[in-house]
This record gives C-alpha cells, sequence and structure tokens, in this order.
C-alpha cells in the first residue's frame, strides 16, 4: 500500500532518503550532549542577524531554531511581477544562522498543512544524510526535528534539495539562506590577529527564472505548482529574468539602505546557491575577504571585487572612511542594474578632504 508520504515524495526520492539514514540513529547523540547547555535562539529576516558573540562563551552548546516553511507569492520589482515563492520563515533568503565551532545546530523545521509541497534543508555545514536532507523531507502538517555538530569554521549556503528536478526549482523560487560558523575565539586577520565587526549584513542573492506569456508580459499563476512546467523551460535556458538581493529589487536601497557610520566595521555576508557572482562595494573596499567563505584559511586583503562560486557563501570586512550613500553591486553590470542586483549602505559622518576632495568644480572648457 502507498502511502501519502511515498506518493508526494515518490520512488526515487524515498530510495534516496532512506540511504542517507545512518545505520544506527542511536550512536553518539543522548549521552554525550545531555550535560551540554542550550540556548533558543529567535531568527530574524535578512539582512539583518540575530544577537551573537563573536568570541564563545564557556563550553560547546547546542543552538535550538526553528523555522517555518511559508510558500506564498511575492512581488518581485516595481511592475509588480510576481514570484511564487517558497520562503524558510517567510524571507529569501532565509535567516542567517550563528554559533561557534563545535557547536550543535539543531533545527525544528516545520512545513504547515497550508503549503502544498514538501520540502527539506541540505545544510553544507553539516556531515551525512545528504547535509541533512536525508533526514529532513517533510509533507505539509508535518515537522522535523535536525541536529548536526558544527566542525568547519566559515560561511555556508543551506537550501531545499528534496529530489530531481525538484532542486533547482525551489532554490530558484526562494529557499536558500546561510549558516556562519564562527572560530570559538572569533575571527583573525591574514596575520592571525583578532578583527571584531560593528555590524553585521546578511545579502542573499537569487536568480529568478518568470515565464512570460505570448505577448512578453510575466505570467502569473495560483500556486507554485501550477508555474511549474513553464518555469523548468524558463530555468533550462539559464537565463536569469532577474537577479536580485534579497528578494525584491530595491529591498536593500533608499529607506531599505543598510545603515553604518564612519569608523564602524561591517562583515558582509554573501551567498548564492545557485550561481557565481561577484559583490563589489562601490568606493569602499574588502579589508580582509573570505572569499571560499572558511574562517580556517587567511582572509584576502584590500579587494576590490570578490568572487562566491555558485552553492557558497563569503564575507567581507570592511571599515567604513567616508559618508555617503556606497553601492553594493553584483559587477556584472547588467546584472546590477538591468536585472536588480544592487544594494545601498548609507554611512554617516565627517568627510574627509585628504582621502578625496574635488579640486574645481565643473565648468566650460577652457579655450586658451
Amino acid at each position: 500500500m502507498i502511502t501519502r508520504r511515498e506518493a508526494l515524495f515518490g520512488a526515487a526520492i524515498g530510495a534516496a532518503a532512506v540511504a542517507a539514514l545512518p545505520a544506527s540513529s542511536a550512536t553518539v547523540t543522548k549521552a554525550d550532549i545531555r550535560g551540554l547547555l542550550r540556548e533558543k535562539i529567535r531568527l530574524v529576516a535578512p539582512p539583518f542577524v540575530h544577537p551573537h558573540d563573536q568570541v564563545a562563551k564557556g563550553e560547546p552548546k547546542i543552538v535550538e531554531y526553528s523555522m517555518t516553511i511559508e510558500e506564498k507569492p511575492m512581488v518581485i520589482d516595481a511592475d509588480g511581477t510576481q514570484l511564487n515563492a517558497m520562503t524558510y520563515n517567510g524571507s529569501i533568503p532565509g535567516p542567517l544562522m550563528v554559533v561557534h565551532q563545535d557547536d550543535y545546530v539543531e533545527l525544528t523545521l516545520i512545513n504547515p498543512d497550508t503549503n502544498s509541497l514538501a520540502h527539506n534543508i541540505d545544510f553544507h555545514a553539516a556531515t551525512g544524510a545528504l547535509g541533512g536532507g536525508g533526514l529532513t523531507l517533510i509533507n505539509p502538517g508535518e515537522q522535523v526535528t535536525l541536529r548536526f555538530k558544527a566542525t568547519r569554521t566559515g560561511t555556508f549556503v543551506y537550501h531545499c534539495a528534496p529530489g530531481g528536478a525538484m532542486i533547482p526549482w525551489h532554490v530558484v523560487s526562494g529557499m536558500s539562506g546561510a549558516i556562519m560558523i564562527l572560530p570559538r575565539d572569533g575571527l583573525r586577520n591574514d596575520k592571525g590577529k583578532p578583527v571584531k565587526y560593528d555590524k553585521i549584513f546578511y545579502i542573499g542573492e537569487s536568480d529568478f527564472y518568470i515565464p512570460r506569456d505570448e505577448k512578453g508580459n510575466y505570467k502569473t499563476y495560483e500556486s507554485p505548482g501550477d508555474g511549474y512546467d513553464d518555469i523548468v523551460k524558463v530555468m533550462r535556458g539559464l537565463i536569469p529574468t532577474h537577479v536580485l538581493f534579497n528578494g525584491k529589487v530595491g529591498s536593500l536601497t533608499g529607506d531599505n539602505a543598510m545603515k553604518a557610520k564612519v569608523g564602524e566595521t561591517v562583515l558582509i555576508v554573501h551567498s548564492q546557491a545557485n550561481r557565481d557572482t561577484r559583490p563589489h562595494l562601490i568606493g569602499g573596499h574588502g579589508d580582509y575577504v573570505w572569499e571560499q567563505g572558511k574562517f580556517a584559511n587567511p582572509p584576502a586583503k584590500d579587494l576590490e571585487t570578490w568572487f562566491i562560486r555558485g552553492g557558497s557563501a563569503g564575507s567581507a570586512l570592511y571599515r567604513f572612511l567616508q559618508p555617503g550613500v556606497y553601492a553594493y553591486v553584483n559587477h556584472n553590470l547588467i546584472e546590477a542594474v538591468e536585472l536588480g542586483a544592487t544594494a545601498h549602505f548609507m554611512v554617516e559622518g565627517e568627510w574627509n578632504d585628504d582621502l578625496m576632495t574635488q579640486v574645481e568644480a565643473p565648468k566650460s572648457i577652457a579655450t586658451n
């Protein structure tokens, strides 16, 4: 007899999930971690990040998170283009989680019965079971709790990976986010000296593939599944209709700009679950850049543009030296200007003429 779970997941996906299960689920777990402290964290929507210590206090602990999957229509540009989004906690990208090396991440993932599809979560930071994907596949109306040990430091992507053709469709519908695993003694520069940040912002870059009708207008659908066939055809062309920061044109510009002050050091975490990208801070630099995202490796210094591979997250540390509006872009400028991949930092403070000054204002060209 075929169960509802098997019908929704499909035989191939079910087989993959079973193959990913550990031979015994009673390995190290309960006895070893029973005495660890637990900390329950409330996640916040990007670009903001939940409060956390940059240097670990005390011994490793179990950090508890809860995320609810939301399928919902989202308007992604000023023209009213609609994405039938699949999200973690209602935001694109999903929230950034922050723990320290050797902590345990314990996530309860909830798929409400108001959703129509099965979902799961694959942590690139985790070891085994398809990054947790093989242990977290849940139907609408189900929840699951996953625990994994944060063994490696760095910034890592997480995303939905329900199997087969569903994987890219769910990812380019918004289902990705990132986790940052800090060294227990905090970040260090290329010489091994401690560095700290005053603020942290999380930017998740997404590529969307919205089908058009015969007149060239973007199509809308009542549910995610209704648009599947059309979206897959656009996806296979590998040409996105939108390349966006945090799910929408203008999500991080104007009144939504990220705010800082001259003299503040800001850590920018940037993820892209599907395509390569090239972050660039116009008028600033990457003082220290973990381009590959891994804090066990020394950071590069003074970068103008850095490279984030598809399926990864990187981070850059910069101390702002001048006030003004800084555009933060994907430096494929076609994608930044035409497709939407632009954000702003609004920085307050005193201008330093020694760093830059207008020597002479614009005037007519001299004739002698």
